[in-house]
Parts: C-alpha cells; structure tokens; sequence
C-alpha cells in the first residue's frame, strides 16, 4: 500500500511517501522552491518523492492531508454567533476551508496526464501532529500533546497513543493558542517574518524574567492544566489580520491590539530598531511564560494518564529550551520528539494515520517503523558531483580553489577534522538531505567549537545573523554524558541541556550564554560518515563534538550540489565537502 502524506496550505509545506507502513522518503517544498517556509500545495516535493521511489501519481493508493474542513464546524459556528467577528475573517476563512476541500482538482492540476486514482483522506491536523510523533516512535503506549498554533480549529490536542491508534480526549480551541502567544511577542519585539519565533527563544537567555507579571496577564493558567488568553490584547479573534499563505513565504499581519500591549509592556519595537535590554527581558519573560503554561499541561496529563512516555508535537514543539526540561520539570521518563514537529512534520503523521489504520493484518500493524533518524531526502551520486565540477571548472579556478577526489573515506574525514581544527569553515554536503528544519550532519557548515571567536568568523564569512543566536554541537552518543548534565538521545536537535560547567570553557562556540546548548546526538548505526569524522576531530583534540549550522546563507538549507556550490563560492567558506569530492580555497 503506498500513501502519500502532505502538508498543504500551511506553513513549510512538505510532502512524504509511504510504503507498507514504512517511510521511503521525505521533504519540504521549500528545499525545492528556494522560499523559506513556502506554504500552498507541495506539487514539487510530491514530484520528487514519487521519481525518487519510482513511482506515478497512478501508483498512489491514498493520498493524506493534514487538514480536515468538516471537523469542529459546531464548535465554530457558535463561536460566530458568539463573538461576531468581521464579516472579512469569515469569509476568508471560509475560503481557506473550500481550498482545502477542493483539493483533488489541485492535484490533478498539478500532474497533468496522470491519472489520480487514490483516495483522498482529510486528517485532523492535530491528529497528524500527534501521528508524527507517536506512530514513529518506539513506544507501545505513551501520553500523545500536541502544542500549536491552530490547525482546524483547535491549537493543543491531547490523549493516549496504544499500539497503532491515537484517541484524542481533549483540546484547546479557537482563540486560545499559546503558540499565537508566542507569536505576539515575537512581532512586539520587532520580528515580523514568519518563523521568527525561534529568535526570541535564542534572545531570551540574555534577559530576565522581569516582565512575567504581565505574562502571566496575557496566558491565564487554568486550574485543570489548560490556559486562556487574555483576548483584550489580541486580534486574531476578531479583526481580519492579513495572512498570505498561498504559493509563498507565508505573511501574518500583526496578532495584537497596539495600545493595551503597550500599555502592558512599554512601545513596541520597530523592525530594525537597537535591542534594548528591556526586550531581552521580555522575551525571557516569554519563554518562562510558555514553560509555565507547558509544563502545567505536562503535570495534568501525566496525572491523568499515568504513564511515563510522551509523544510531543506541534509547532510548539520547536520550543528546545522548554525540551530540554521536561525531564527536570515534569514526572516523563522516556519522550520522542519527531525531527520535524511543526506543520510539515503532518506530512509524515496523516501518511501514517493513514497507513496504520488500513493495515491489513494484526502482523502488519504490530511491526511499525521507528523513524531514528531524518535522512530521507534527495541525494546525489559521485558521477553527477564530477559532472557539475567540471562544468563549473573556471569560476573554481577564479576562487583559487584546488579540488580533490578521495575514495577512501577515512582520509576524506581526516582531512577535514583536521581542517576544523585549524579553524576553517567547511561546507559539509553528503548522503541525502535532512528531513526537517535542522542539519544534522549531511547539509551541514562545521566549525571548531573549541574556539571563541568561532561564531563571529561564521557570521562574518556566511550566515551575517543577529549576534544572539547560538550555534549547535554535534556530539558522539556515546559521550553526551561527559559533556552534558543529562544523558539523553537527541537525534534530531530538538532539545537544550546544560553544558557541564567544568566543560564549558573548552567549547565556547557551542555555548550559550546561559552555559546551556541545543545538541544533536549522532550515532554510528545512523550516519556513519558525519560519527567518523567527528571521531577523528577526537582524536586529535579530546573533544566529541564539532559545531554544527545549516548550510544556507539566508535562504532555504541547500538541497543540490550546485547549491552547496554556490554557496561555497559566493561566501568566504574555506573547504566544501561534496560526498567523497574535497574543493579548498
């Protein structure tokens, strides 16, 4: 049985293939279309996902979207009655729903003169959250939450995952969303794009919580774990804020009434405007905000429920400063958190909600796939990596670059542990892509995490990012415990813990300001070639791990050789790594 998984018409639009219950391959629009977080109909990466497993559009059994029009309907209707918001909202969000129920017309748009014979199933988008986590983990029992911003209604969902099925027992709904709290201040503090919440995560360990008194006015923890916002302060209820999500780089008009938030908190800043201190302490103000609501939802569920796993999702979930406590703040012993929570990580969980349930037989069902790792993109062969040299042969040669070809891999990695150690930069391109919106190691820009002034010489030659934001170790599995002050299994960098303190002075680059990191384990089983070569950098310096950020320059992480290479050769990066083919400036 094959099924194709989309997310389509949100947010970082992604598709993933199916096949006999097992993920084949898996990636995000964006990767192909060079805009970040491009939201509409994923007909790029369907394409792709279905050339690279050899298939036709005909070939597909069932086709899953993370979206479901005919759900919560009541819910909203009354709400309509309820609050009366501006006939524009209305409209326009019933236009999104017709768009998403018309979307097999798309489709077939899309593919013109193939024939789409597969049924089409409408996921509960907070079901798909919770699929991406839950049905690709190991567990065979755990407490499912997904934390978002909305999504059919609803902005959290929770229950209980058993075997193969999911039983949703409660939501958040419309208006209350912590993530549209999270977004406010986000533009308060004068980040306006879409996805600039991770700024005000790497901002806050520069400030202190001084301003959670009027946090806490804004999310109102609830007696029974939930939260309410405060709504006098927010527009999205109500007003028709400007939001373009189709075929784009999503674009979300300001969340917040003006003047009682700044009545609360002071004027907002403009884009652009000098970060002042009282900005850092809003947005630590912020993120102990969200903990607080967070970790309340975590008690009662485990309460209720009493079991020791957890499932977490939604775009929430990005949230790795929060992950990182879950253990320290809450009774959990064991989580998995999927490479991809957000929106596109629905790609993946409608596939296997689909999946799962249309299993034939209790043999086939009881087998699930473990997703231990993301390398499920494209990839390139040695062949196409030689034809693209050679085809670019003079603008190498303008950069005074000399390019080798190694076939022995264990020179490959040594050469290039030693190359971090003397401080270069090195575009790392090999295997295929990440799933999701980390590099974890085969789309990767590595540097020294031994040297201080290592994010400044990243910012200067490439990225030309906000001085605040961290750079992330990559460290060996088995070394975690050395380094960190909780042992734990983070493949795909979703969680911060503490740098051990008599450590952290030997890995300046890799620590945050508050002593702490955002890590990424990496196992031999699962990549061999990035385990190795952080091996040798080991052995040569004593420490496991190197840093690690993702190949891009202001744009979407690279997907193609020719990518890499671009990037290598308009930046000031000292070595490019293109699977066995080393170019040195």
């Amino acid at each position: 049985m094959i099924v194709l998984g989309l997310n389509a018409y949100h947010g970082d639009s992604a598709a993933a293939l199916v096949k006999d219950g097992k993920l084949v391959v898996a990636a995000e629009e964006e990767r192909f279309r060079r805009i970040k977080h491009w939201s509409g109909l994923p007909t790029e990466a369907m394409k792709w996902c279905l050339a690279d497993a050899g298939l036709q559009l005909s070939d597909v059994d069932h086709i899953a979207i993370n979206r479901n029009p005919k759900v919560n309907n009541l819910r909203r209707a009354l709400y309509v009655l309820r609050k009366r918001p501006s006939l524009s909202l209305i409209l326009k969000r019933l236009g999104n729903i017709r768009r998403a129920g018309s979307f097999e017309d798309a489709v077939q748009t899309a593919f013109p003169g193939s024939r789409l014979r597969a049924k089409v199933h409408h996921v509960e988008h907070h079901l798909a959250h919770l699929g991406s986590a839950f049905l690709v983990s190991d567990f065979d029992e755990a407490v499912c939450l997904s934390v978002d911003g909305f999504g059919d209604f609803a902005s959290s969902a929770w229950g209980m995952g058993k075997g193969n099925d999911i039983q949703i027992d409660g939501r958040i709904y419309f208006p209350h969303s912590l993530g549209i709290f999270y977004s406010v201040i986000t533009q308060f503090i004068g980040f306006p794009y879409f996805g600039d919440e991770y700024k005000v995560m790497g901002l806050a360990p520069y400030g202190e919580p001084k301003y959670l008194k009027e946090m806490r006015e804004l999310v109102q923890v609830q007696s029974d774990g939930t939260f309410r916002l405060n709504l006098k302060y927010f527009r999205h209820h109500t007003d028709d804020v400007h939001y373009t999500w189709d075929n784009c780089c999503p674009e979300v008009g300001t969340l917040y009434k003006q003047a009682p938030m700044e009545a609360l908190l002071g004027p907002q800043r403009e884009k652009g405007a000098a970060l002042e201190q009282k900005h850092r302490d809003i947005a630590r103000s912020a993120q102990a905000m969200y903990e607080e609501a967070f970790f309340a939802m975590l008690q009662t569920l485990h309460a209720r429920y009493r079991c020791d796993n957890l499932a977490l999702s939604g775009g929430c979930a990005m949230n790795s400063v929060a992950n990182g406590k879950v253990y320290l703040n809450s009774p959990f012993k064991r989580m998995y958190l999927p490479a991809s929570a957000g929106d596109a990580g629905g790609a993946i969980g409608s596939a296997f909600v689909v999946a799962l349930q249309g299993a034939a037989d209790t043999s086939a069902r009881s087998s699930r796939f473990v997703m231990d790792h993301a390398y499920v993109g494209p990839q390139t062969n040695d062949a196409e990596i030689k034809t693209l040299l050679d085809a670019r042969h003079a603008d190498i040669v303008t950069e005074h670059c000399t390019v080798r070809h190694l076939d022995d891999e264990a020179e490959l990695c040594r050469l290039t542990a030693t190359a971090i150690t003397e401080g270069k930069v090195i575009g790392w391109f090999q295997g295929r892509m990440e799933w999701g919106p980390r590099a974890l190691g085969n789309r990767s820009i590595l540097g020294d995490p031994r040297r201080a002034d290592m994010k400044d010489i990243l910012n200067l030659k490439i990225k030309r990012r906000e001085s605040f934001r961290p750079f992330a170790p990559s460290i060996l599995r088995e070394h975690v415990s050395e380094w960190f002050e909780q042992d734990d299994d983070v493949p795909f960098m979703m969680e911060v813990f503490q740098v051990r303190e008599d450590k952290r002075a030997q890995i300046p680059a890799t620590t945050h300001v508050d002593g702490s990191g955002r890590l990424q384990t990496v196992h031999q089983e699962t990549n061999p070639r990035y385990h190795r070569l952080i091996e040798n950098y080991r052995q040569i310096t004593g420490v496991p791990m190197v840093l690690n950020t993702s190949f891009n320059e202001n744009e979407p992480v690279v997907c193609t050789p020719q990518e890499a290479l671009d990037c290598f050769l308009r930046t000031k990066m000292d070595v490019l790594v293109l699977n066995d083919w080393m170019i040195v400036r």
